[in-house]
Parts: C-alpha cells; structure tokens; sequence
C-alpha cells in the first residue's frame, strides 16, 4: 500500500487569511488507562513555505522506533510545539469529549504562553468535531479537517509529538504498576492488559467508569 505524505497544501492557502496556525491532534483517546494527550504545532506563513520533513506521517504510520527521533525533529521543525493532557480521574469525572477539550485547551495555552498569539489564528483540529471551543477560556476559531493527521504536515507533527510524549509517560508508569504491562501497550486494550486487569483488578489510572474487562482489542 502506498502512503502518501502529508503537505502544506491546506496551511499555505489558511494562511492567506490568519497569521498563525495551531495545528492539534489527540493521542490515548481509547486507551484504558493512563491521560489522554493533544499535541499541538504552530506554524506561519514563512514555515509554511519550508519543506515538509521527511518521513513525517500520522504517528500511527511511523515505526514505534523511528517515532522519538521523528518528534524531536518535529519540535524543531516548527517554530513552537506543545502537549496538552487529561488525566484518567478526569476523564472518569467529566467524559472522553470533554476531558479531550481539556487537554486540547491546555496544549493551545500552552503555545499561547510560550509566545503564540491568537489574534488572527486559526486552530486546525484533526477529525470531525470541534471539541476545544467550549472548553477554551478565550475565544477560538477552529477549523476541524477530517483525516487532517493523514493530510496536513502541521497536524502530522502535533500527532507524533503527542504520540511520543504519552508513550514515554506510560512507559514510566510500567515500574509501579507492572503487571498491566504499560511499556509495550501504553494503556491500550491488549489481551495482556485485560488479563491483568481480570486478575488483579483496576489501577489508580485506569479510566474505571468504562467498562474496562469486556473491552475490545484496540489495536
């Protein structure tokens, strides 16, 4: 299968009208345990124009090993990145949509505190559903693009650089609690980690208002 490599297409014609883009995207949506993360990648018109790293693809679509090396290149490929998290005790307080507007919402302050403005800014949300704009303290404007990880350049970073950042958060984790197995699942629902769970039952940072023990294998 041939897999076509993001662009700048969609950013370089956004940025005929904003100044800044703040491209977003999630990682640990369906995991079972650990935070939920958004990662989040500025770019102007000038980055814009740069060329597109190569390798740079959805973070699903990059080996496990090149990832790290891939997000630190991302980091310095655009001029400000940052990931947003919630955390399991919220996600079972307020729900995955909300609690993803929380980590969302935290990854755009981020940016925001370390330089970006959102004066003439135009967010750019990966899938189909604005998630951040209600949750957000200051107003938004938010564009979502379906398949945006897949497409945009922008949004290929911020999902490697999130995916990297939780993977290496859930791997530290694995030392306390290591009979569910975080280093190689990171929280998702493998037959392992289920059987862990069958056996000794749910964690601190297991999402336990879901119904944890008949989920399915998510990947």
């Amino acid at each position: 299968m041939t897999v076509v490599a993001p662009t700048l297409t969609l950013e370089r014609r956004l940025l005929k009208d904003f100044d800044l883009i703040i491209a977003l995207d999630e990682v640990g949506r369906g995991a079972l345990a650990g935070p939920v993360a958004v990662g989040a990648a500025v770019i102007d018109a000038a980055g814009s124009r740069r060329r597109v790293l190569e390798g740079l693809r959805d973070s699903k679509l990059i080996a496990e090993k090149r990832r790290p090396e891939m997000a630190e290149r991302a980091s310095r490929w655009v001029p400000l990145s940052a990931v947003g998290w919630s955390s399991a005790a919220e996600i079972d307080q307020v729900g995955i949509m909300r609690a993803l507007g929380l980590a969302a919402s935290r990854a755009v302050q981020a940016v925001v505190d370390a330089g970006a403005s959102l004066e003439r800014t135009l967010v750019i949300l990966d899938g189909n559903h604005d998630y951040v704009s209600r949750v957000h303290p200051a107003p938004l404007t938010v564009r979502t693009v379906v398949k945006g990880d897949r497409d945009c350049a922008s949004v290929s970073a911020a999902s490697v650089i999130a995916k990297v950042a939780r993977d290496t958060h859930m791997a530290a984790l694995h030392p306390e609690h290591p009979d569910y197995q975080w280093e190689r699942n990171k929280g998702y629902a493998s037959p392992e980690h289920r059987q862990a769970i069958r056996e000794k039952g749910l964690s601190p940072l297991h999402r336990s208002s879901w119904a944890i023990a008949d989920a399915p294998t998510l990947f």
